[in-house]
């Protein structure tokens, strides 16, 4: 019995409630970074989609792309061609048998003494 008497009795120490506010200032301290870092994630994403999808995103940028190529396809095959027709408008201007080879396929003119004869357009 000596021995109880030289050793203090270990109780179960009772603690005082917290109160709410100091309560949610921890929590808020500890859930601050997770939070943060969903938020930066989130905020990335929807940067992310935003480039490749919105008003001037990538697919947008890709079919402006196409498109200008294709225009630019047509705007050669338009400069040749006008370079083609002046070039038989001088020829025109300039040349008398360009004249009458015209004359003869479009007009069906014919030199005198001359038959033509017109044959059915070909089928296909």
């Amino acid at each position: 019995m000596a021995d109880e008497q030289t050793q203090p009795v270990k109780r179960a120490a009772v603690k005082a409630p917290v109160p709410l506010g100091k309560r949610i200032t921890a929590w808020t301290v500890r859930a601050w970074r997770p939070a943060g870092t969903a938020v930066a994630v989130l905020l990335a994403l929807l940067l992310t989609w935003h480039v490749i999808n919105g008003k001037n995103g990538l697919q947008v940028w890709q079919k402006k792309r196409a498109e200008d190529q294709h225009l630019q396809k047509d705007i050669q095959n338009l400069q040749q061609e006008n370079a083609r027709l002046r070039d038989r408008i001088e020829k025109l201007k300039s040349d008398p048998d360009a004249i009458e080879h015209e004359a003869r396929e479009k007009l069906h003119y014919a030199k005198p003494g001359e038959v033509i004869y017109t044959l059915p357009a070909e089928s296909k």
